[in-house]
């Protein structure tokens, strides 16, 4: 069964290439060429092509707002970005809204026939400026995650109800504990996410639960 691969590009060469090569493939054949994002949020999801290369910058839209609107009707479909932006707010932002692969425009058309192929099998294929740029995004938010990854299933427990409002008493009545252990959690939850009180405490955690 071949790959059905729709192209979001409002460039006109650049997709009719696309096209081209993807259709001489064996294994994979374009169902639909859509040049603005107008039309391509009105039809894709009836399409449920199993691949979508979308470029990020359309003249009526960006591509990452199609992929919000349509990404629960199309829960089968792997959307991947093909465009010519490298920055970061755009590369989390796809990948947030649900792209499992970013490209960027100059790869060789080889990489993009095999970033088809891995994103249709499950892979989450990108570009390699683009995989370290993530790659350094994560090793910068590690040390916070270690920090969460430490805290004991009761300090997690405290953390939440702190996040919630209650106070120490509140928390050692619903847990049936005493305040004095309450306090001893909270003292090692402060310590182990390198924070010196309750509001950094909450941040931090409200960051680990997005």
């Amino acid at each position: 069964m071949k790959i059905r691969i729709a192209i979001v590009e409002d460039e006109k060469n650049y997709n009719n290439a696309l096209k081209k090569v993807i259709d001489y493939q064996d294994d994979m054949r374009v169902v639909a060429q859509f040049f603005d994002g107008r039309e391509a949020l009105q039809q894709l999801a009836d399409l449920s092509p199993d691949v979508v290369m979308m470029d990020i910058q359309l003249q009526d839209m960006l591509g990452i707002e199609i992929i919000e609107k349509l990404k629960q009707q199309m829960p089968s479909t792997q959307f991947i970005m093909c465009t010519s932006f490298e920055d970061e707010e755009k590369i989390f932002n796809s990948l947030k809204a649900g792209a499992m692969g970013y490209l960027v425009k100059g790869e060789s058309m080889d990489k993009i026939l095999s970033s088809i192929r891995d994103a249709y099998n499950g892979g989450a294929p990108m570009s390699f400026s683009i995989a370290r740029k993530v790659l350094r995004h994560f090793e910068r938010k590690l040390p916070e995650i270690q920090g969460f990854n430490e805290l004991t299933e009761r300090e997690k427990e405290i953390l939440e109800l702190l996040s919630q409002g209650l106070l120490y008493k509140e928390i050692a009545d619903k847990k049936f504990i005493s305040i004095d252990t309450v306090k001893k959690h909270v003292g090692n939850i402060y310590r182990k996410l390198h924070v010196n009180n309750k509001v950094e405490a909450i941040n931090k955690f409200n960051h680990f639960k997005n």
